[in-house]
């Protein structure tokens, strides 16, 4: 048995849960130090990098997937909704509630997304807090303030970046379109835009942002309906060409990224993000059945904005929808904290991650976890400090400690944000020295990292032989991804 812990995502009044089943094939740019290959079924091949094999077209391994959710919220449940699987539900009471996966839907092609809306619609900023011997760690779940929703936004530059490599042919190109024609008709006078598309190459409709007229807005739809997927997925290139147009600094600049992730270079996007990002917001969706959930986090992290999924069977316009109505009202920006009740050098000594300062958008709370020295105890209440457009913003949020001992999955979710952030160091940075700090966290909180696993050992069983023999276990090609284009 293993037990992880994890923060649910929150949307618009919706808790989800995801289970990823399988990982897509990764596209490897040229002279890639680490590759992750994608090949047929057939001997092992792993005389450099890591690889994964997938099974053709018709082609069964005989591993089914079983699952089964409890769900607990805490308050009576509204609705359940599962788009990705056939799933069979079962009240048992007005807040619990157990889903499992039907029978005929076993096979482990794509992610398993499940999600559910309580009654109440009031989500309020709080804090959560735990102490043992480790230290004193609180988690602040920060909600804009409602009056934000009332406020109407000012002109926005969007640039909209879409992928067309040949891993996206198919439904996930089809999603892209959809939603791309919705967000472009949903643009506004007063606004610019730019479109960009990106396989081998990166190409856009014009040099420069243009006026959201009704002209170009037909321009851009021609332009969308003739894009084609074909090639590798150099993602940089993309980056390069959204971030890289002169700046307005009249509007917002938001660049819109559209892609199923599938690359092996994730370092290098996530330090060209750092590199490159300037006043920009970064929204990453994530295409199709099984995307790179890992880089469109992180994009969105690093990128100040936040990260989306476009699932096959998900409506790409409602989905586009509630992107514009999320920044349809300003953010909070410039987001820092500060911890009352406690003296001044433990308040500076402790580690709080995100680094990055998020923004906040209607709809979307920001998670913020902290570590103290355990003689430091905990604060009496945490004071926010933010932007909304040229106005200051100060809010306060009470801690409560009676339960402090009752949250021991605090320490294990502050170490796992504490090595995201340096992991993402790491890539921008390239200072290898980094790794000993991301082993020494995960063996101290029992975590899972890129320097550490988890081994099962069978001591009942002895193999015959002096060495032992790598068995290659082949995976399904994820739904909606075409083999032929993207299996080499």
């Amino acid at each position: 048995e293993i037990t992880y812990y994890h923060t649910l995502r929150y949307e618009d009044g919706w808790w989800e849960w995801t289970f990823p089943m399988v990982v897509g094939p990764r596209y490897n740019p040229a002279g890639s130090s680490d590759p992750i290959a994608a090949n047929p079924r057939g001997p092992a091949d792993i005389r450099g990098g890591t690889e994964i094999q997938y099974l053709a077209p018709g082609e069964r391994s005989g591993h089914d997937i079983g699952l089964a959710v409890s769900i607990d919220a805490g308050m009576a449940i509204e609705e359940i909704a599962c788009r990705s699987h056939r799933g069979e539900v079962q009240r048992e009471g007005e807040s619990r509630a157990r889903v499992r996966l039907a029978s005929s839907d076993t096979l482990p092609n794509k992610d398993f997304v499940l999600r559910y809306r309580v009654a109440s619609d009031r989500v309020k900023s709080g804090v959560i807090v735990h102490e043992d011997t480790r230290g004193a760690f609180f988690s602040l779940m920060l909600v804009p303030p409602a009056e934000l929703a009332s406020v109407e936004r000012r002109p926005v530059e969007m640039v909209f970046v879409l992928d067309c490599s040949g891993s996206m042919r198919g439904r996930p190109m089809g999603q892209s379109k959809n939603a791309m024609r919705r967000a472009l008709l949903s643009m506004r006078p007063g606004d610019t835009f730019q479109v960009i598309r990106f396989s081998e190459s990166a190409s856009a409709l014009g040099p420069a942002p243009v006026e959201a007229t009704d002209e170009n807005i037909r321009r851009a739809l021609a332009y969308v309906d003739g894009l084609h997927d074909s090639g590798g997925t150099q993602m940089i290139e993309g980056i390069r060409a959204a971030l890289g147009f002169p700046h307005d600094p009249e509007r917002l600049r938001f660049v819109v990224f559209l892609t199923d992730g599938y690359i092996g270079n994730e370092a290098e996007i996530l330090g060209a993000v750092h590199r490159n990002i300037g006043p920009a917001r970064i929204f990453s969706f994530g295409v199709g059945s099984s995307p790179n959930r890992h880089l469109m986090d992180r994009m969105a992290m690093l990128g100040r904005g936040v990260v989306g999924y476009l699932g096959l069977n998900d409506p790409a316009t409602d989905v586009m929808d509630a992107f514009f109505e999320r920044v349809s009202h300003p953010a909070l920006t410039d987001v820092r904290i500060e911890l009352l009740g406690i003296d001044s050098a433990s308040a500076g000594g402790a580690d709080v991650y995100p680094r990055v300062s998020r923004d906040l958008f209607v709809g979307r709370p920001v998670i913020i976890t902290g570590r103290l020295d355990r003689d430091a105890g905990l604060p009496d209440a945490i004071r926010v400090h933010a932007r909304a457009g040229s106005e200051d913003v100060v809010m306060d949020v009470p801690v409560a400690t009676r339960n402090a001992r009752a949250n021991e999955a605090l320490g294990a979710l502050w170490a796992r944000t504490k090595i995201a952030d340096l992991m993402d160091a790491m890539a921008w940075s390239g200072d290898a020295s980094l790794a000993g700090e991301v082993e020494r966290v995960a063996l101290d909180y029992g975590l899972m990292s890129r320097f550490t696993a988890f081994l099962a050992v069978d001591s009942l069983t002895v193999t015959e032989g002096e060495y032992g023999v790598t068995v290659a276990q082949p995976v399904p090609t994820p739904d909606g991804v075409m083999y032929e284009t993207t299996v080499r």
